[in-house]
């Protein structure tokens, strides 16, 4: 009996979490985008990229989000050797915003109203330094409205518990391209089912305000 609970946690554990994707996924190419002269970029890793992505193109004024791999000490990592917890690379979403419509602080806002940021190394179901909780900052201002940010949630929130690494940025890679749009590309895999459309709809729920009118529930 025990073998067989393990055997099937084993499996449970392989259908329903972000590591589980094979490269045979269904995969429609990411619309082209050319970010325009006024787009800013903001980095941000919390658990599995797939939810992380679909979050932040449902928000208005986020022109696009990309899948990738940054806070590492390796070069071009790819989504097996950051699997593996030795890279020192997280999951990563580069997110292109117009600064006009959608403020830094806002996407801040928006990264703590999505993923639980006392959890240490994951997100459940992930677990992992690969699966952590980082905030990347391009500049002081940034950094400071992070910090800021974090204080208040630790104060009022989370007693001193907020995980988050916060790391200056320095370099973002691309993931595979069946990593990209994957929420929107596999609608009927295990793992999105049961896991990131549900994330998705909870963080709509909870800030109906931020959402792009298509994204409405």
């Amino acid at each position: 009996m025990k073998y067989t609970n393990i055997l099937f946690s084993t499996i449970l554990f392989t259908f329903i979490s972000c590591i589980g994707a094979e490269k045979n996924q269904p995969t429609t190419a990411k619309k082209s985008y050319t970010p325009s002269q006024e787009t800013k970029v903001a980095y941000f890793a919390s658990g599995c990229f797939w939810c992380v992505e679909a979050i932040f193109e449902s928000v208005k004024g986020v022109e696009e989000a990309v899948s990738g791999y940054a806070g590492g000490h390796t070069k071009n990592p790819t989504y097996e050797s950051t699997g593996k917890g030795d890279t020192g690379h997280a999951e990563t979403v580069a997110v292109y915003y117009n600064p006009k419509i959608v403020s830094f602080e806002t996407l801040v806002k928006v990264y703590y109203g999505s993923h639980n940021p006392t959890t240490v190394n994951g997100q459940h179901p992930d677990y992992g330094s690969q699966y952590r909780s980082i905030i990347f900052y391009s500049n002081e201002q940034e950094k400071t409205i992070i910090n800021k940010i974090i204080a208040k949630l630790n104060k009022e929130e989370y007693n001193g518990k907020v995980a988050t690494e916060v790391q200056k940025f320095k370099k973002f890679y691309k993931a595979e391209d069946y990593h990209q749009d994957f929420e929107t590309n596999n609608p009927n895999q295990p793992y999105v089912k049961a896991v990131s459309i549900p994330r998705l709809n909870r963080f709509k729920k909870m800030f109906p305000e931020l959402l792009k009118e298509n994204e409405k529930q």
